[in-house]
C-alpha cells in the first residue's frame, strides 16, 4: 500500500480536519482517505454539476450563424436614439 505525505497544510484546514475526524471517530489520516474516496468515487464532480446547472438556468440555442454574425446582428439592433439621455 502506498504512502502519501502532505506538507504545508493551513492551520485552519488542519483544525477542521481534526474536528471532522473526531466526529467520525477516525484519525486525521483516515478522514482524509475517506474524503478522497468519497470525492473520487462520484461519477460527476460537483464542479461539473454546478456548470451544468448554470447552463440550464441560462439557456442555450443553436444557430447556423457564426458567432461573428450573431455579434454583428446584436450590435446592429442596438438603438442609439438617446432614450437614456437626461436633460437638466
Amino acid at each position: 500500500m502506498a504512502n502519501l505525505q502532505v506538507r504545508s497544510i493551513d492551520d485552519q484546514l488542519y483544525i477542521a480536519l481534526g474536528r471532522r475526524a473526531k466526529m467520525e471517530n477516525r484519525s486525521i489520516s483516515q478522514e482524509v482517505i475517506s474524503i478522497l474516496k468519497k470525492h473520487l468515487s462520484s461519477p460527476v464532480s460537483q464542479h461539473e454539476k454546478n456548470t451544468q446547472n448554470f447552463l440550464e438556468l441560462c439557456g442555450t440555442w443553436e444557430s447556423e450563424q457564426s458567432s461573428a454574425q450573431i455579434i454583428k446582428e446584436i450590435k446592429q439592433s442596438r438603438r442609439t436614439d438617446g432614450r437614456l439621455k437626461v436633460d437638466f
